[in-house]
């Protein structure tokens, strides 16, 4: 599977489904998660389902891509990415409906929410539940299951995507049919039994029988059978995710729900909540290559590779080394003699790990957060819905930021307590506000922040504005910040 192919062909295979039942579905697209496992590229603020990995697209985008001739779909994220979702969405022109999570409860509860949303919009819609990072390689596939399965979901069924096993992987769950047909029916089966990732032992059992499929994530259901079931089920997420829909509030474009009831949810998957007990689960075969592209292991099966079974991204020099992955944001990578191996580099931290211990790349991550270091929240060049600014340099009482400004936008009117701030232009013309009085800064011409000064940096301009900035004083961390106002209505947050 080419994961670099053009999102073309997936929007045109939609067309050749049944548009009776397409017309009443609804695709929920779940974007919370944080990718631990393909770090360090995937960060906690911006995560692996926003990565433009190799390629034009990201998953986030080419998932939107196989709904692009459904209704608009529902985005269910959280606020530290809503921003940056906003713009790939806007980058593929899909006008989504955007639910923004407080805290993170698991997709029982973001599904809960996004289906009181759905009855919200009008009538009682079928609803196509995506994570927003798998990679599906046979789109006609894809939609012969798809029709399948809303033919089961319009008679009440909860309808989950199973996908016939290639090889007996520990990484995925599975799912146990009760017929025992090996998957020959296409209409779907009813589910027996739900399965956690098993021993390799177990798997190899699993593939045998022909009676196991994996679990892939994706579901089809009404809005209302999944919070009837879900009322039955699980009184309590019921009732909190109610209140939590209730009380949002539409702000900025996005739903904001409220965190005094989502934050009572309890934290649980809907496989966990809903489709282990309910007597109604039932799974339609996806025939097609399929990839939870959850760690570094499915990447490299996923991607095109060479003769020697090498996957080589960016700046990369192998010599004698076969089935291997590397990938460089800018610097060579050469290797001579390895096999197996998952080389990652990037500008803050280089990953090497044995190709079959990806799955403990997640405990490295939180070996990292205990640490208190930074490298598994954010990259250097940390994305703000005005742009982005990379720390470029730092030393004691000084640090070095390249700022960059979209056109049109604009940091909020802030100040600092602690540092003050020289501003180079590098291109583009800045326009700079100080205690209330304007200028602009062309390139080559630089403006000086005071400690305690009010200031606004915006981009008056159809271009992109770059400039240099230099900070000096005794702090300079990102919380040094009182904001008087901001055009993105956030909250004690970085600029």
């Amino acid at each position: 599977m080419d994961i670099t192919k053009d999102m073309h062909n997936d929007i045109e295979q939609n067309k050749k489904i049944d548009q009776s039942l397409m017309a009443n579905v609804v695709p929920v697209i779940l974007s919370g998660g944080n990718g631990t496992r393909l770090w360090p590229k995937s960060r906690k603020k911006f995560p692996k389902q926003l990565l433009k990995l190799n390629g034009e697209n990201s998953m986030l985008q080419r998932t939107v891509a196989r709904v692009a001739d459904l209704h608009s779909p529902i985005v269910v994220c959280n606020e530290e990415q809503r921003f940056m979702i906003a713009k790939q969405l806007q980058e593929v022109n899909c006008n989504a409906t955007m639910i923004v999570e407080p805290c993170a409860r698991n997709t029982a509860p973001a599904i809960a929410v996004a289906a009181f949303q759905a009855l919200a919009q009008g009538g009682d819609p079928l609803m196509l539940v995506q994570p927003a990072d798998h990679l599906i390689g046979d789109q006609e596939a894809f939609q012969v299951a798809l029709q399948a399965a809303l033919k089961l979901a319009d008679t009440g069924k909860l309808v989950t995507f199973g996908v016939p096993p290639a090889v007996a992987d520990t990484g995925f769950g599975y799912i146990k049919i009760a017929g025992g047909s090996g998957g020959s029916c296409s209409e779907g089966e009813e589910i027996e039994q739900f399965v956690e990732k098993p021993d390799l032992t177990t798997a190899k059992q699993y593939l045998s029988s022909g009676d196991y499929f994996w679990n892939s994530g994706m579901f089809v259901f009404k809005a209302s059978v999944y919070l009837e079931e879900l009322q039955t089920q699980q009184l309590e997420m019921f009732f909190h995710c109610q209140g939590a829909f209730q009380k949002s509030v539409l702000e900025a474009g996005v739903i904001r729900l409220s965190e005094q009831s989502f934050s009572l949810c309890p934290n649980d998957s809907i496989d966990y909540a809903i489709m282990e007990k309910t007597t109604n689960a039932w799974l339609v075969p996806l025939h097609s290559s399929w990839k939870d592209l959850g760690n570094w292991s499915a990447m490299w099966e996923a991607a095109e590779k060479d003769v020697d079974d090498n996957v080589q991204w960016g700046d990369v020099l192998a010599e004698d080394c076969e089935g291997s992955f590397f990938q460089s944001d800018g610097r060579l990578i050469a290797a001579i003699g390895v096999k197996n191996l998952i080389v990652v580099d990037t500008k803050d931290a280089i990953l090497v790990a044995d190709k079959s211990r990806v799955q403990e790349v997640k405990s490295l991550v939180a070996r990292l957060e205990q640490q208190g270091r930074t490298e598994h929240d954010s990259h250097p060049e940390v994305m703000r819905p005005w742009g982005s600014y990379d720390s470029i340099g730092q030393g004691h009482r000084f640090q070095v930021k390249l700022i960059k400004v979209n056109p049109g936008e604009s940091l909020s009117l802030q100040m600092h307590h602690y540092r003050a701030e020289h501003w180079i232009v590098v291109t583009g013309t800045a326009l700079v506000e100080r205690d209330g009085e304007e200028q602009l800064v062309s390139e080559n011409e630089s403006v000086y922040i005071q400690i305690g000064q009010r200031h606004r940096l915006t981009n008056p301009g159809s271009l992109p504005l770059e400039l240099v900035e230099v900070q000096s004083g005794c702090y300079l961390g990102e919380d040094d910040i009182v904001r008087f106002s901001d055009n993105y209505n956030r909250v004690q947050e970085a600029s």
